[in-house]
């Protein structure tokens, strides 16, 4: 069973945010079938991820308990409780890639952004998330930094690949 680590950082969702936010569930509740998977797509889409603050109006407007909303976010990988850093990293520690080393990258990764897997550095510059399978299987071990894939990768590989981010 996976860790769940919640954030410590304080939320400071918009106004604007939250007018969307509540658009966007007037739209779901109008629908044939409204979807607490659906609501939780659009609100990670406005804020980035899913603070208690948004999956609490997400339970309120839907008639649904609190528990069964964090229930779905949390049980997709694709949803995230904690705001990602501007360079966010993902280490896949899918099958091929966990036999191929990838733990070893998160450590080295953890090492040389002085993060642990699940956190963002204060300045909202970084984040570490280890991820499920990412299609690229061919060439694990993979990483992400945003939308970008570094593949068969090393520990050596890391230094370099993080310096380049810490230059941005």
């Amino acid at each position: 069973m996976s860790k769940i680590k919640l954030t410590t950082v304080a939320f400071k969702g918009t106004a604007e945010q939250e007018t969307q936010l509540r658009q966007m569930l007037k739209e779901i509740m109008s629908s044939e079938h409204p979807s607490v998977m659906t609501a939780l797509q659009k609100a990670q889409s406005i804020y980035g991820y899913l603070p208690v603050e948004v999956q609490s109006i997400i339970a309120d407007t839907m008639g649904v308990s609190l528990e069964e909303v964090f229930g779905v976010a949390t049980f997709y990988s694709q949803f995230t409780l904690n705001p990602q850093g501007a360079y966010a990293f993902g280490v896949c520690l899918g099958t091929a890639c966990y036999v191929k080393g990838s733990g070893d990258i998160v450590a080295k990764l953890e090492e040389c952004l002085g993060l642990k897997d699940g956190e963002t550095s204060s300045d909202g510059r970084f984040s570490i998330a280890s991820t499920r399978c990412v299609g690229c299987c061919g060439l694990a071990p993979v990483m992400t930094v945003n939308s970008e894939v570094y593949g068969k990768l090393t520990e050596k590989d890391i230094p370099g690949i993080v310096a380049k981010y810490q230059e941005m």
